[in-house]
């Protein structure tokens, strides 16, 4: 398929993928690290007949530009990148976000936003919660959120200079990817989306949990919380979600980290659901 380009507004290159009606609702699927738009390969076929899905590759991922520097990584780019596309595919009309792991959180940072006005209809998250909210609720303490922290070791392993680059080449990275979700929902992407995407952590995670802002949004947000995550515990994302959204449903679903490939019928099912829902309103 001949992706579509799209500018965001620091002028870097986005490749975006059309699939279905384009008269329907427009659902924008956001993908994290390690991945690429071919996350939602097993999704897709399920919404397409509903729905105008739209799929891209974030910057530094598959065949979008890869900008060098940290700052051209921090979150105010990223949302930039989502506004670019949702303007681009659907100009006239409020679309539906679906996000995944860091495509989740930087889909929690437009909503949040001002920048997101009335361009975002609803936005259903999975396994990546408000970065300011997380940070937020990681320091009222408590078990759940030492627990979190622990599952999040890797978060400050990657803020090292020059040994996360070396351990990726080698291949490390990926031996321990799947030891800990399995190698049957192992991430799209490859080394390439590994190393670009270092200054997704090393850009926003620091600055986020020691200096937090009570962001919120009135848009309608579904939160799909993965029973068995070892990267994101379900009470991080419900605990963020709780108190950055006013309008939240949340459902408990089967599965690792990457559920949009391992459980693709579950993700397409809820979404749907939840999108249809907010257009009969």
């Amino acid at each position: 398929m001949t992706p579509l380009t799209i500018t965001s507004a620091d002028g870097t290159t986005l490749a975006a993928y059309d699939h279905g009606n384009e008269t329907a609702p427009t659902l924008v699927c956001v993908h994290g690290w390690p991945d690429d738009s071919t996350l939602w390969d097993e999704v897709v076929p399920l919404l397409a007949g509903r729905f105008h899905v739209v799929t891209f590759d974030n910057r530094g991922a598959g065949a979008s530009a890869a900008p060098a520097g940290r700052s051209a990584y921090h979150l105010d780019r990223l949302a930039e990148d989502l506004a670019a596309v949702a303007d681009a595919v659907s100009p006239d009309r409020p679309v539906h976000v679906l996000g995944h792991d860091w495509g989740s959180i930087y889909g929690w940072h437009h909503v949040t936003s001002e920048q997101a006005g009335d361009r975002v209809a609803s936005f259903t998250s999975i396994s990546g919660p408000s970065l300011d909210r997380a940070g937020a609720w990681i320091r009222t303490g408590g078990r759940d959120a030492l627990y979190q922290l622990a599952s999040s070791w890797y978060v400050m392993a990657f803020q090292v200079p020059v040994l996360p680059e070396l351990a990726i080449r080698a291949g490390v990275v990926d031996r321990v990817i799947d030891l800990m979700v399995g190698e049957s929902a192992h991430p799209s992407g490859g080394r390439r989306e590994m190393q670009q995407g270092l200054g997704l952590y090393r850009a926003n995670f620091v600055p986020r949990l020691l200096r937090p802002r009570p962001l919120s949004t009135d848009v309608p947000v579904q939160v799909l919380t993965p029973q068995d995550d070892p990267a994101v515990t379900p009470a991080v994302q419900v605990g963020a979600a709780t108190a950055a959204a006013g309008d939240l449903r949340v459902r408990a679903i089967p599965g690792s980290h990457w559920v949009p490939r391992s459980h693709p019928k579950v993700v397409a099912q809820l979404t749907a659901s939840f999108v249809g829902d907010v257009e009969a309103r």
